[in-house]
């Protein structure tokens, strides 16, 4: 089992920033890779970013240049620091946790979410 805790979201003006922390715990080192997910109201959860156990990274093109997501591995934390916020970027933003197969089944974990919600 994977827990994992997200923190840092709120209200923000357009052209502002946050950080979003996810925070993990439990089989922590069976984790292939770790991501954020975001949905707004009405639609479908997506993919934002996403940074898997060598390194890599992959981003949503409509975020590329804006934001970055990164790891503190010594604390077991995902972060993503979100630059020149939008309106179209409110949502609730989730963290997963992927442990890859095991056995017969894909292991995915998911937070809680934490709303980011940027208005004038």
């Amino acid at each position: 089992q994977v827990q994992l805790v997200e923190s840092g979201g709120g209200l923000v003006q357009p052209g502002g920033s946050l950080r979003l922390s996810c925070a993990a715990s439990g089989s922590v080192a069976s984790i292939i890779a770790m991501g954020w997910y975001r949905q707004a109201p009405g639609k479908q959860r997506d993919l934002v970013a996403i940074i898997r156990s060598g390194g890599s990274t992959n981003y949503a093109d409509s975020v590329k240049g804006r934001f970055t997501i990164s790891r503190d591995n010594a604390k077991d934390t995902v972060y993503l620091q979100m630059n020149s916020l939008k309106p179209e970027d409110t949502a609730v933003y989730y963290c997963n946790a992927d442990r890859g197969w095991v056995g017969p089944r894909r292991l995915n974990y998911w937070g809680k979410g934490t709303l980011v919600n940027v208005s004038s």
